[in-house]
């Protein structure tokens, strides 16, 4: 817990330090002026998002193949964070788009993809809430969050592949694309930023995740002592 507390301080540093250099150090972009600046914490939720949904990908693959119960706290634990980086680059775009556009939402593909892969990541959640037997949840959620990733990649590439109201992509994006390097500094100082809180979110909520299946673990057994006094394990105890 000691080590913890100068690396929060150092991530809270860095977001602060982050938020100024959006603000203040990032130069003026020519068409869109101020409301531009939005793009520094608008991309950089996205590839939070896009990380920890990768995690997640993993992890579900990881608790098939294994059992291992730490693939599915890992599972859960990226995607309750993919799901709040998710939510955050959907209301940065629509507060960017309505000045850009002159539109709070328009259904392209590039925001319908991303809408829908909130839809499942949200849904993924609530399935894990309906179930109570661990092995079981988490085989369902397992299954239910790799068909829901499918749609992650369409949602990077959709305005590679399609036409949208959403920018072409202004990195990698092919001829004419890229960014001024101060701007691109920032990006990256903002990106590390959002990055290292998404970590520090991911690593407390996965010892959650692990304090509850031991919570669950001993109500099984409880449970179990309860319906069946004279078993071996009740004697035991006794």
């Amino acid at each position: 817990m000691k080590t913890r507390i100068p690396i929060t301080v150092l991530i809270a540093a860095l977001m602060f330090f982050a938020g100024y250099a959006a603000l203040f150090i990032a130069p003026d972009e020519s068409t869109m002026h101020q409301i531009q600046r939005v793009f520094y914490f608008h991309l950089s939720s996205w590839m939070a998002m896009f990380s920890a949904l990768s995690l997640a990908f993993l992890a579900n693959v990881a608790w098939l193949v294994t059992r291992n119960p730490k693939w599915d706290w890992l599972g859960v634990a990226s995607v309750e964070v993919g799901v709040v980086s998710c939510t955050a680059g959907l209301i940065t775009g629509v507060l960017w788009g309505r000045p850009a556009w002159g539109i709070w939402w328009t259904w392209d593909a590039r925001l319908t993809t991303a809408f829908i892969l909130w839809l499942l990541y949200i849904s993924y959640l609530l399935l894990r809430g309906l179930i109570e037997e661990p092995q079981r949840r988490a085989s369902l959620s397992a299954v239910f969050g790799i068909f829901a990733f499918l749609d992650a990649p369409l949602v990077y590439f959709s305005n590679r592949l399609w036409r949208t109201q959403h920018p072409s992509p202004v990195i990698l994006g092919g001829q004419n694309s890229g960014l001024d390097p101060t701007m691109g500094k920032v990006l990256l100082v903002c990106m590390v930023a959002v990055m290292g809180v998404m970590i520090l979110v991911l690593i407390d909520r996965y010892r959650l995740e692990r304090l509850r299946h031991e919570l669950d673990e001993l109500r099984l057994a409880a449970d179990a002592r309860a319906a069946n006094p004279n078993s071996a394990v009740t004697k035991g105890a006794l």
